[in-house]
């Protein structure tokens, strides 16, 4: 062989760039380390702990490994591979193989990852694709009996040792003769399990070959717990954008379940590491109809027979979304799919749905009991190769899907973790229905009160003959159609059929509804709007305003004293406190005609009953409104009746001028809750006072006018005013009205004491109605003298109202002072009968009674 020039050797090195850097490389650590531990060398010899290797090759080789920890810091399983050559090389073993532990289903096992890795074979040869691998559950084998125990394991002789299962040399034909196994342990979770099989030039592995090993074994473990470390990163990282994003998605669409799922997985695809997924929607129906029922009972339809869910649904997928992530992006939505579509044909679906199981299956198409599609599934070629199933389940615990997660992008099986990504997922999209069915029940309770609605109005409203008994347009036009009619018309025969307001008092503040007929209170109602001017301003249809005064009227209960008089009581009051009683230059028309409208509507629909009552019985209007529980519903009555155009007599008002009368509305309807009236009559008489002070009435106007809170506080003192106002009229009508309400108290006890099983109070109890004058002059004493009084200072034109309440209270106090003279002498005729039936007691004591004295057993003769 020829001398080598310095020339070909620079060429080879040239040539050769990878081998040049490795081998420079080696030969300077190996000299830097060798002037690190001294001339002698006696620092080196010291830490030396592989037999023939000298300290600065085994410091190297450290290095080297520490290098490969650093450069393939991205594949856990070429780091390993690196340090696997190394062991095998250190400890003269055949070959080394590395082992990694997860878990699916619930159940740990070891899978191979590395196989049959020597000094010299490649990465490639080594490597176990996820197809390929063999997986050990921990209670067979060596390696997973490692697992199982977390300790390191040397078997000389694989024959004695009654864990070893020689199912892999089968498969193989290579025949394991002893073996070192060693467990990868972070915390008490076990990564991997890495083997060293067969020593090469000695009949087992020697104590020394177990330090070495696990000496080593500290540049795996470092490569899989940096792996491990950032893959837990990267599934919290997962977890925590699938449920924000989920959440996001799901909150932005509440009136479908199927949308709303698709919104959130859709857009958390990304996060889910599988190459296609599917949704399987269950039909939620519990109970077939009766006549899909009939053909099973006349035995003309099979009955069926297949699986059902655990709360004993059939299981039936109305609907399958595809979710395709491989390649070009697509969704496919199956409605009604076929038995063998190949999202179902397997039969796992279906077996999830059944059992609520997790299914986490590796190498899907060769199991035995789930029929999965082995070729391609459509055109792209793409075919399944591991699958996750889970249930969604919502907060009933009713399985309402199924979703399916095909194929890991980086090829692996899923494990314990993708399961859990994708539990918290089905679970969070489970529980989001609860959001769902609240708006699908809200939906229903919507479409329910408008069906109650219509069927109100249809009871309710004024029908055409109705409103002919007041518009009688067919006689004094003959028309038969009123929307033949002109608005003119109407209005000129609707005048001429109303009363004259002077002959019937609606002027006046005595006014009396006793001897009017219900009838003509209506058209009574109906002139107070045309004396206030209100309906040729506001374009009012007179046959709209005709149909909701008798809608008004009809909506009032035949209660004893809470019924339509009372309303147009209320209602009149209102007239006469606006225009008699001049209030009426503090408010607009507008204001006004609210004012009227609220006032005759502010109690519709009374049952006879306070709010007392409501809650004590839970009644549904007592759960509906939490306070004011009558006047709220009063309110929302109102408020529908307007709801109906041919009862909105508002129509033609513009949106703003519309919502000042619905919020006039609420502030009167509600300001007759007598619970409020305690804390707004202070605000009054400070109003009052102001007023009282100022020198002429434009100042006083202009104070009240400028203000919407003070006309509002005034507006609410003038429905607690009316409808209190029964207190003010003439005796022989108060004394009439006071008897209504007292009938209807008193019923209201008859049903505590009988439904509530209650004793009433006092003012309820039929037993003590002779108590009566007196209740009502304490009533005016504590409640009505202050509103009366003050709206006599406030408005001199008021006071007529003050001296009725005042000679009613003298009336009242005459009769409870009869009644307590009256029971002074019955006290004082019990008084003197038990002073008489105690004197005759002591007389018979003391006399007359002598032979009861003498001794029964012994007389004296």
């Amino acid at each position: 062989m020829g001398e080598i020039s310095q020339e070909a050797v620079e060429r080879y090195l040239e040539d050769n760039p990878r081998f040049a850097k490795e081998y420079f490389h080696k030969k300077l650590q190996k000299a830097a380390l060798g002037e690190a531990s001294g001339p002698s060398g006696e620092r080196g010899a010291a830490s030396a702990s592989l037999p023939g290797l000298p300290p600065e090759e085994e410091a190297a080789l450290c290095l080297e490994l520490l290098q490969a920890v650093r450069e393939e810091a991205s594949s856990a399983e070429l780091g390993a591979h690196r340090a696997l050559q190394t062991l095998a090389q250190l400890l003269s073993a055949d070959r080394c193989s590395l082992f990694l532990c997860r878990a699916r289903n619930g159940t740990p096992e070891a899978a191979s990852r590395l196989l049959n890795v020597t000094p010299t074979s490649k990465f490639e040869d080594n490597l176990v694709l996820p197809d390929r691998e063999v997986v050990f559950p921990l209670d067979i084998g060596i390696v997973g009996w490692v697992a199982h125990t977390k300790k390191a394991l040397n078997v000389p002789d694989v024959k004695k040792n009654s864990h070893f299962s020689d199912f892999m040399d089968k498969q193989t034909g290579y025949v394991t003769r002893n073996l070192l196994a060693t467990p990868i342990v972070m915390g008490k979770e076990v990564l991997a399990v890495v083997m060293a099989v067969n020593k090469v030039n000695a009949p087992a592995f020697s104590q020394q070959d177990e330090k070495v090993f696990s000496k080593y074994l500290t540049f795996v473990s470092i490569i899989l717990k940096l792996h491990h470390t950032n893959y837990l990163y990267s599934v919290e990282s997962r977890r925590s954008q699938i449920l924000m994003w989920s959440a996001n998605k799901v909150f932005e669409e509440l009136t479908d379940v199927e949308r709303q799922f698709h919104k959130a997985l859709y857009t958390v695809r990304t996060y889910l590491n599988c190459e296609r997924y599917s949704i399987g929607l269950l039909d939620m129906a519990k109970e077939k109809e009766f006549y899909d029922e009939w053909p099973v009972k006349l035995g003309e339809a099979e009955p069926y027979k297949g699986p059902k869910t655990p709360d004993g649904r059939e299981i039936i997928f109305y609907k399958v979304i595809d979710y395709i992530l491989h390649g070009k992006e697509e969704i496919k939505v199956i409605p009604t799919p076929p038995a063998d579509h190949w999202t179902l044909i397997s039969g796992l679906p279906t077996y999830v749905a059944e059992n609520g199981f997790i299914c986490n299956m590796l190498n899907a198409p060769a199991d035995e009991y789930f029929t999965f599609q082995k070729g391609p599934v459509d055109d792209t070629g793409w075919v399944i190769k591991n699958v996750l199933s889970l249930p969604i389940v919502n907060k009933k615990e009713d399985i309402v899907g199924v979703a399916t997660f095909y194929n890991r992008k980086d090829g692996k099986p899923f494990d314990e973790y993708d399961e859990h990504i994708t539990e918290t997922l089905t679970q969070f999209l489970g529980w989001s229905l609860l959001n769902t069915d609240t708006y699908e029940k809200m939906n229903k309770l919507e479409n329910r009160k408008d069906i109650a609605r219509e069927m109100l109005m249809n009871q309710t409203k004024a029908t055409p003959d109705e409103i002919k008994s007041i518009l009688n347009f067919k006689e004094k036009l003959n028309i038969d159609i009123i929307e033949d009619c002109e608005e003119k018309q109407l209005v000129t025969i609707l005048k001429e059929e109303l009363p004259d307001p002077k002959a019937v008092g609606l002027y006046d503040f005595c006014f009396s509804d006793f001897p009017i007929t219900e009838h003509t209170l209506i058209k009574c109602g109906l002139r107070l709007f045309f004396e206030i001017n209100v309906v040729e301003k506001f374009k009012v249809p007179v046959e709209v305003l005709t149909r909701w005064m008798y809608t008004v009227r009809k909506g009032y209960r035949a209660v004893t004293y809470h019924n339509w008089r009372h309303g147009f009581n209320v209602g009149q009051t209102m007239f006469t406190l606006l225009m008699t009683g001049r209030l009426k230059k503090y408010y607009t028309d507008l204001e006004a005609f609210a004012m009227l409208a609220a006032a005759f509507c502010h109690d519709i629909d009374h049952r006879g009953t306070n709010n007392l009552y409501q809650m004590k019985s839970t009644s549904p209007l007592a759960k509906l409104h939490g306070s004011s529980i009558l006047e709220r519903h009063h309110l929302e009555y109102s408020k529908t009746l307007l709801q109906d155009e041919s009862l909105n007599i508002f129509q033609n008002l513009n949106k703003r001028q519309f919502e000042t009368v619905i919020h006039l509305f609420e502030v009167a309807i509600i300001a007759t809750d007598l619970a409020l009236y305690f804390k707004k009559r202070t605000m009054f008489q400070k109003i009052v006072d102001a007023c009282e002070k100022m020198e002429t009435e434009e100042e006083a106007i202009k104070y009240i006018t400028v203000d919407p809170t003070k006309k509002e506080i005034i507006m609410a003192m003038m429905m607690t005013a009316c409808d209190l106002s029964a207190i003010t009229k003439p005796w022989e009508v108060q004394s009439q009205a006071a008897l209504l309400v007292a009938n209807e108290f008193w019923e209201q006890g008859d049903l505590e004491r009988t439904v509530l099983q209650q004793q009433p109070i006092p003012m309820m109890d039929r037993n003590k109605k002779d108590e009566l004058p007196k209740l009502q002059v304490g009533f005016i004493d504590f409640v009505c003298t202050f509103v009366y009084k003050e709206f006599s200072r406030f408005h001199k034109e008021v006071t007529p109202m003050l001296n009725g309440l005042q000679n009613n209270r003298m009336e009242w106090k005459s009769l409870a002072d009869e009644y307590e003279a009256k029971m002074r002498v019955t006290e004082e005729d019990v008084k003197k009968q038990e002073e008489e039936n105690m004197i005759e007691k002591v007389a018979e004591d003391s006399g007359g009674g002598g032979d009861d004295r003498k001794s029964k057993t012994c007389l004296m003769l």
